[in-house]
Parts: C-alpha cells; structure tokens; sequence
C-alpha cells in the first residue's frame, strides 16, 4: 500500500552554517548545494522556480535559517521550518545529501508539520526583548565583579546592605572611588530606610584599599552605568512599539487607579514604563490579578507571544506546545516515562519564575496545589505543574476574555479537602478505631507528650 502524494511541487532543504543542499526530487544528481550569501538566497529562488517548486520544508539549527526563511517567502513560497525531531529517522548512512532527499520525500508526502513561527511585528519586538534580557545579564555580572572587588578589598558591604548595586551602595562606591576613606563618613550616606544601623554599616567598611581592585571597581561601576542606560533607551524602543501597535481600548478611571498601584510594585530590572495599562488594551484582561505575575512575565508574554496566542485552538495545545505537560509514552498499554520535553521555551521560563514565587508565598490560591505536588514528588515538578496551570488560566483570560476569578482554584481546593477526609474516613474504618480512640489521636496530635 503506497503512500499518497501531497505536495507534488515540494522540495527539502538542510540548512547550515556554511552550505544549504537543496533537493527538489528523490534524484542525487538534482541535489545541488548553495552558499549562505545573499546573492546565493536568489541562486536558490531561482532554482526552485526553474523545476516549478510552490513549497518548501526546511531543517536547521541554531539561526542560520532566519534570512534564508524570509528570503523564500518573499520570492513566493510556502515555506516550512521542520524540527530535526520529525526528520532525524533517516535510512542508511547519514550524509547531507541523503537527509535533504529524506526531508523533500517526507514533506512530498505531508508527514512534516512546521514549526510555530510569530508575525514581524512579534519577531521585531522579540528581538528587542532578547536584547533586553541580554543587558539585564550584562547588568547582574557586573554588580557580582563590583560585589566581589569590595569582598577582596575586605569591604563587606554586601552583608551590610541587600543590594550592592542599590541606592546607597552606589552612593557608597562612587565616595571610595572619590578618594573618601573614613568608615564614619561613609556609613552617614546610606539612605534613611536601611535597616542596618550606621555603626554596623561602618564597621563593614574598615578594609584594605588596594589599587587593582579599586581600578576594577571603577571599571565594574562604568560598565554597570553603560548597560543600565542601554537598558532604559532599550526600554523607550518597547514602549513606542508597543504604543503603536496595541489596539485602542476604553479605559475606567478605577482601572486606571489599579494600574497605578501595580507601578508602585515593581521589582528591580522591570520595565522603565508602567506595561500594566498597554498590557489590558493589548490582552484585553488584567494578567496582573494573578498574583505572583510580575512586569517582566507580561512584557515577555506582550513581545514573545502577542496575537500569536489565538492560534492555539485550546488551552492544552498551547501549555503542550510551551512543554509544560507530560510526554507519556506507551506501550503495552502501559506508561513507560511521563517525563516533560526537555526545551528552552522563553515564555515557559517566565511562567516557572511565577511558580516559583507562588511556592515561597504565604498565602495564594495555587498554593495548596503547588504543595500537593511538592509533597508527592518534589519541588521541581510542582514548579512546572504549576506554571502549566497558569498558562492554561493566562489562556483562558486572553482568549475566551475571562477576568481571573479565584473561586474555581478555591472550589478545586475545596474538593481536594474533601477527597483527603473520605480517605481519612475509610482509614478509620480499615483500622476499626472507635470514637475513643480517634479521640484520643486527636488530643495526642494536639498535645503531643
């Protein structure tokens, strides 16, 4: 039973660092390779157009398909990027040529899908976004050099202070580089709401001033200044995309009022700007009712994923496709591993930080679940079965423009009570306690001898 042919005009290519193979039909002597030049981009256009191709399936690593990509779509084709996972099943032994033979066949065939890929506005503010995040990087080595400079030099001023790299911090590194000395005068710079009094502040600053470490100091605290400003004009370049490209949406002024507060709680390296109101008007919904979502979490969601959300059709495909579920494989209809892809899905790691942070709060309604699941197997899988219901809650908010209510994790809670005291209940009855003796368990657990 042959296989139907879908794409009769398809064609394979294997994309490289140096050289892409092209093969437009199962014949080794069509196969032709290019360079990764501009002028070779048209070679390849060229060339699919002479042999009648409309479609196109590509396999690549790292970025090296980017330009390619664009280049191809431009000239008119359907093109699509395929992961190395659908094509790496190759026959015989592994060459260049016979695995592009081997994509162009399995995309003849229509057994490729292609990867998710965002919409130029999305890649452009994508782009701007991983070069924020570069800059935040930039930004904490350099206050760690700072950090460790002082450490050498004896300076403990990361245990007098939180930050090193806060307010009073900086006041006090630009005094030593100033040529100021005197522990006393520098403990008076501090701002007033440290908690550490000035006299412990004062003794952490009694050291040995040693000159390469003051110049690495200087040199640190330059750089940290560079980065921290590229970070702000970076910020202004998000906030003017974001302005011009989100939808116009009313308004109240109590919404306004709750925006305003959400500004007043901004952790450090968030955005410049207040993103709770471009957010609603982008979305549609307020994704900061969810406690424990920060400014970052939304301004990754804002410019890594965007409109692009619709294109999910349920809220499972779209935690599936951020690898958050499990990937249960079976056989015998038994389940040998349901252990998560493993991925670096930039929106997933978000989403991780705010589980997280639910697991070290207090109060919060998926605590209970986030404990349920650390208890039966470990923190780390409560933190991504956790970030996988908010991604389902996140979807439901955008999509289907629900407010977030916490009445249905308050419910599901409510069930998992009950369903802990039936246990408990057919317990008793498998150990025949009596009334006194349950009693007596209670007042034991209570005041226990």
């Amino acid at each position: 039973m042959s296989l139907q042919i879908i794409n009769p005009n398809a064609a394979g290519i294997d994309v490289g660092s140096r050289m892409h193979v092209v093969a437009v039909d199962q014949n080794t002597e069509n196969v032709r390779s290019f360079g990764v030049y501009t002028k070779h981009h048209e070679e390849i256009a060229s060339y699919l157009h002479c042999h009648h191709i409309t479609t196109v399936a590509m396999e690549s690593t790292g970025s090296y398909w980017q330009t390619l990509f664009s280049d191809l779509q431009r000239s008119g084709f359907e093109v699509l990027l395929v992961s190395g996972s659908q094509t790496k099943n190759v026959k015989g032994k592994k060459t260049d040529v016979i695995d592009v033979i081997w994509i162009q066949k399995l995309h003849s065939l229509g057994l490729l899908s292609g990867s998710f890929l965002p919409n130029d506005i999305m890649q452009e503010l994508r782009g701007y976004y991983n070069h924020r995040q570069h800059l935040i990087e930039q930004i904490a080595r350099y206050t760690l050099k700072m950090q460790k400079s002082l450490r050498l030099m004896n300076v403990r001023l990361d245990v007098a202070l939180r930050d090193v790299a806060g307010k009073s911090g900086l006041t006090i590194i630009e005094a030593i580089l100033a040529g100021k000395r005197d522990p006393a005068y520098l403990a008076t710079l501090v701002d007033v709401r440290t908690k550490k009094s000035e006299e412990e502040i004062a003794d952490s600053l009694h050291g040995t001033w040693r000159t390469e470490l003051l110049f690495e100091l200087r040199a640190c605290l330059d750089l940290y200044r560079h980065f921290t400003c590229a970070l702000i004009e970076c910020d202004q370049v998000i906030e003017k995309l974001l302005i011009e490209y989100t939808p116009a949406r009313s308004i109240s002024k109590e919404q306004e009022k709750i925006f305003k507060s959400y500004n007043r709680k901004k952790a450090k390296n968030a955005p410049a700007f207040n993103i709770a109101k471009p957010a609603y008007q982008f979305f549609g919904t307020d994704l900061f009712a969810i406690k424990g979502v920060s400014h970052n979490t939304v301004l990754c969601l804002m410019t890594y994923l965007g409109d692009d959300i619709y294109k999910f059709p349920t809220a499972k495909s779209f935690a599936s496709w951020l690898r958050l579920v499990p990937n249960n494989k079976v056989s015998g209809g038994r389940i040998l591993s349901s252990r998560v892809k493993k991925g670096k899905n930039t929106i997933a790691i978000a989403l991780r930080h705010v589980a997280n942070s639910i697991g070290n709060q207090k109060e919060h309604d998926l605590l209970p679940f986030f404990r349920r699941i650390a208890y039966r197997k470990g923190r780390v899988a409560a933190i991504t079965a956790t970030a996988r219901k908010i991604a389902i809650i996140i979807w439901n908010m955008i999509v289907k423009n629900e407010d977030y209510s916490s009445n249905k994790t308050q419910i599901d809670n409510e069930k998992n009570r009950w369903k802990q005291l039936r246990q408990i209940q057919r317990n008793i009855r498998n150990l025949n306690l009596n009334s006194k003796e349950v009693d007596q368990l209670l007042k034991r657990n209570i005041c226990p001898v």
